[in-house]
């Protein structure tokens, strides 16, 4: 599913981000990617979501070389993730519903197909009865289900989440994982970078560290 091949990323200011990373995600697995605060895994995630490129190596997904990937075939490469962020980067003049549609109106769905899918996200994530709700009437846990409502309309093979449960309490943070865990279990591939390691360490999956750049090791659920 993620490929990374000696992958590098350095700013034109001379900081070297990322620092020959290799390793393998299968289609289906889910794995955590933790470090201190700036060791790249936001980096990283920006990376396989296309909003930055790679200094050197090669980045594949689903069998597509992302180093090849033109402008125009971007739009319709990002179709194949969901993102999440921490922040949940919602449009507070719009409704949960708008919010959760967005992604299918850019693609040019048909409206009943928006409403059939909007409201099947939505009642996944525990939030149909607040579709004509607007985002700042929610708590934040609810806004994240919001984020994670709006990543999965489209029914992506690929979920990413940059700090999903960082400004959360344990009790919301385990519910917020709990989701993921559901999504996993229908064959979605599911990388969250964190850095809440008792959380972690509890969900016993395959963690991958970053420290400084550099991926210092590959923890898998029996020596975690």
């Amino acid at each position: 599913m993620i490929h990374f091949t000696e992958v590098s990323k350095r700013y034109p200011n001379g900081y070297e981000a990322l620092k020959q990373l290799s390793f393998h995600i299968e289609r289906g697995e889910m794995v955590f990617l933790t470090g201190h605060s700036g060791a790249g895994k936001s980096t990283l995630l920006r990376l396989l979501a296309l909003i930055e490129k790679s200094t050197t190596g090669q980045i594949i997904i689903n069998g597509q070389n992302l180093a090849r990937l033109n402008e125009s075939q971007m739009p319709f490469f990002r179709r194949n993730f969901g993102l999440i962020f921490q922040d949940h980067r919602l449009l507070f003049d719009r409704t949960v519903f708008d919010n959760v549609a967005l992604p299918l109106v850019i693609g040019g769905f048909r409206p009943q197909d928006i409403r059939r899918r909007v409201r099947a996200a939505l009642d996944k994530v525990g939030l149909l009865d607040k579709e004509r709700s607007y985002p700042i009437t929610l708590s934040s846990g609810q806004q994240q289900r919001v984020g994670i409502a709006r990543a999965v309309v489209n029914k992506p093979p690929l979920l990413l989440a940059d700090e999903p449960t960082g400004n959360l309490d344990p009790e919301l943070a385990n519910e917020i994982m709990q989701l993921f865990i559901e999504f996993n279990q229908v064959g979605v591939t599911v990388l969250i970078a964190s850095h809440a390691l008792g959380l972690i360490k509890r969900l016993n999956r395959r963690t991958l560290v970053l420290q400084a750049g550099q991926l210092i090791a590959d923890l898998v659920p029996d020596s975690i």
